[in-house]
């Protein structure tokens, strides 16, 4: 099983209405194609990682390399796992400074606690962390 982590910048800014279609599409796709992952937004940013088949992983992070709405994408980390970080989600999702009544930090604490790889939580952390001052 392969899993992508990277980050990118949406060239504009992004409407709960795009943010809403960009995730069902999303899930659509990786719910037929057995990817798993998590993706957080903070303003223009986002960090995602994804993971599954390897065909499955390239092929939806290939198509996100293309995508016009993303700029300065940078991969963190492209590596092999034994087991999914993410369960079943086929894109969990955080926006930063909408996570309700707790903060951004609290939010992403309870979406990654599952996570075994104190490596990946460190990333998803750090971004919330950034993000949730900037929120």
């Amino acid at each position: 099983m392969l899993q992508i982590v990277y980050i990118s910048t949406a060239r504009q800014a992004l409407t709960d209405e795009m943010l809403e279609a960009i995730l069902a599409a999303s899930r659509r796709n990786n719910g037929r194609d057995g990817v798993t992952g998590l993706l957080l937004a903070g303003g223009r940013r986002f960090l995602q990682a994804l993971e599954g088949p390897g065909e499955a992983v390239l092929s939806t992070y290939g198509r996100i390399c293309t995508d016009q709405r993303h700029a300065a994408i940078v991969q963190l980390g492209c590596r092999t796992v034994e087991a999914r970080q993410f369960g079943e989600w086929s894109m969990a999702f955080q926006p930063g400074g909408r996570a309700g009544d707790g903060d951004l930090r609290s939010a992403v604490e309870r979406l990654i606690a599952p996570i075994d790889d104190a490596n990946l939580r460190a990333q998803f952390e750090g971004f919330a962390a950034l993000h949730a001052k900037a929120a």
